[in-house]
């Protein structure tokens, strides 16, 4: 069986789907794995390395995907420099593994529908003990939360540490994070490491032991009984009322903060507006805003999806695709994830799974020329995004 590694050609992603360590244990457990030459330099995995591992190297993007009969990709598929667009290269029957976020792009779903491929997304992992170990979300959103106080610490005019010095004692930064999923939680540890004081406001009562294990302080707006979170894990979406006293509560916060990280995302839905334009006026001169929800429409009403911006003072950065700034160690957990993923589609060197399984059932998105998974299939029944 033919698994193909092709060279990502987003502009902005660094990834690559399968480093060495992860081809030759491929290889060894007899698949014939090809490599499209240069898949992996921007993640500082050469060729040489991937020979080494087993693979066999492809310089044609083309034949390497007509070949394939499994495709793992970071990005979902794209049109290609020469004029063609990944999914056509696909033979009908192929199996495509990438994150390709489903919700946000619908028109793929339907591209591959129709050319008959078997598409998962493992964007889609279920919040479960036994889907850990394939849980490429969570490795990568990790990986943002860690990069984005970096990105913060980096901007911002003043130190984040409290520090003595022969000038006086300087008081250290005050952080709010908006948003205690993984790269949330992430963001609170790694501004914690560096020093700074750290809050952090999340509607799921849930997480507020996790936010204190941590070392912050938890900010949060009573309930009334609401229900904060799908059976998933994830936040939903709540009341008027609701939503009235968190704004007011989080522009108290806001304006007292020097950094505010924001990761606050309901799935399949515009990210919730957290930070409107008066808040961000009412904010410290040199205040940073790091937008990590931009690309679903932004936390931040003034964010701009992969700029930098300054307004009122206030520099706003609309971050996109913080793991691929990070691609070696990115590249490294999302091949081991996606290595995991592979022993559940695949048995005996056939590709056979389970529909029913829990896992297959809500990362499966294409099948036998249909869109098979009900949540992505009613949404663009609806239009999409």
């Amino acid at each position: 069986m033919i698994i193909a590694i092709p060279k990502e050609v987003e502009a902005s992603e660094r990834r690559v789907a399968a480093v060495p360590d992860m081809i030759g244990k491929m290889v060894k457990a007899g698949f014939d794995v090809r490599v499209e030459s240069g898949a992996g330099d921007k993640a500082y995995f050469n060729d040489s390395a991937y020979e080494k591992a087993g693979a066999t190297l492809v310089k044609d993007g083309a034949s390497l995907f007509s070949t394939a009969d499994i495709i793992l990709k970071v990005q979902r598929p794209i049109m290609r420099l020469e004029g063609v667009h990944e999914a056509d290269m696909m033979r009908s029957g192929a199996v495509l593994v990438s994150l390709m976020h489903p919700l946000t792009y619908p028109d793929v779903v339907r591209k591959l529908a129709t050319k008959g491929i078997t598409a998962f997304s493992v964007s889609l992992v279920p919040r479960i003990t036994r889907a850990q170990n394939v849980d490429i979300l969570s490795s990568m959103s990790s990986l943002a939360g860690y990069k984005a106080v970096l990105l913060a610490a980096s901007t911002h005019p003043r130190l984040i540490p409290m520090m003595t010095t022969s000038a006086g004692t300087y008081p250290p930064a005050k952080v709010l994070v908006l948003g205690a999923g993984v790269a949330g939680l992430q963001a609170i540890a790694t501004a914690k490491r560096m020093g700074a004081l750290v809050s952090a406001f999340d509607t799921r009562p849930v997480v507020k032991e996790q936010v204190q294990s941590l070392g912050a302080t938890f900010v949060e707006v009573d309930l009334a009984g609401e229900e904060a979170a799908d059976a998933g894990g994830y936040a939903k979406e709540l009341s008027a009322d609701f939503y009235k006293r968190q704004g007011e509560l989080i522009a108290q916060h806001a304006r007292q903060s020097d950094i505010v990280i924001t990761t606050a995302l309901i799935p399949g839905k515009d990210a919730p507006l957290l930070i409107p334009k008066q808040v961000v006026a009412e904010m410290k001169p040199g205040a940073v805003i790091v937008d990590m929800a931009v690309e679903q429409g932004g936390n931040c009403e003034l964010s701009r999806m992969g700029e930098t911006v300054e307004e009122f003072g206030v520099i706003i950065i609309g971050a996109t695709n913080l793991p691929a700034t990070l691609p070696m160690h990115a590249s490294q957990m999302y091949s081991k994830n996606v290595w995991n993923f592979l022993a559940l589609i695949c048995k005996d060197g056939k590709i056979q799974f389970d529909p029913k399984d829990e896992i297959i059932a809500a990362t499966l998105v294409t099948h036998q020329g249909e869109i098979v998974n009900p949540e992505i299939k009613n949404s663009i029944l609806k239009g999409g995004k």
